[in-house]
């Protein structure tokens, strides 16, 4: 089994079943943003309590195995919800 096969969760509950980090509530996804954004490494550790330097080493395999998935998740989360109103 990879690492990030082991490494990585879905929980239809939890984060609208997106891929996780461990059983946290830290998507792959959003770390993918912060390195889109250009935050390297080291800030995106110290911006996300609990995250360690393996974690993001899965998410980066992840991200690179499953492109479409997390560039979806991304694109969802910056459209938000249809019809969500205040």
């Amino acid at each position: 089994m990879s690492t990030t096969a082991s490494w990585i969760s879905k929980k239809a509950g939890r984060c609208g079943g997106d891929a996780c980090i461990r059983d946290t509530r830290i998507t792959v996804w959003g770390l993918i943003s912060y390195r889109r954004l250009g935050m390297p490494n080291a800030k995106i550790l110290a911006a996300v309590q609990g995250l360690t330097a393996d974690d993001l080493q899965a998410a980066w395999e992840y991200a690179a195995q499953n492109p479409a998935e997390i560039d979806r998740a991304i694109q969802e989360n910056e459209e938000g919800e249809e019809g969500f109103v205040e």
